[in-house]
């Protein structure tokens, strides 16, 4: 997915828009009732991540329990947390790497995760 599609999906799946808090290219996702964010998106060289790459990485980080956290680290696209808490965040690149359907479990998880008193948007799909 890249920044636009998940911008697109997140409006759609949770209501929630993409907000540029440092006036920049940055932005966030986060819950309408409890203004929780349950994602954050940033362009960072991917040097900071600790890939020996040149250029800027397109990344969102999202929401994951400890107990989850290492079996979605094994997976092509995902690191630790970059300046999140590493043991409760996690870092998704959006180059490609990840596959979609993987970033949009991680995107509910999140979205759960930081869930307190807000409802999702009608029509969402139970488990």
């Amino acid at each position: 997915m890249t920044r636009d599609e998940i911008i697109a999906y997140t409006a759609e799946r949770y209501s929630a828009d993409a907000e540029r808090p440092w006036n920049d290219e940055n932005f966030i996702f986060r819950h309408g009732g409890n203004r929780k964010w349950f994602a954050v998106s940033m362009r960072v060289p991917y040097r900071r991540l600790g890939i020996e790459r040149e250029g800027i990485a397109d990344i969102i980080d999202v929401k994951c329990g400890p107990l989850l956290m290492d079996a979605y680290r094994r997976q092509p696209g995902i690191l630790p947390g970059y300046h999140m808490n590493k043991d409760h965040w996690i870092t998704i690149l959006l180059d490609g790497t990840a596959d979609d359907e993987l970033i949009k479990e991680l995107l509910e998880i999140s979205f759960d995760l930081t869930n307190s008193g807000t409802k999702r948007k009608a029509g969402r799909a139970d488990r």
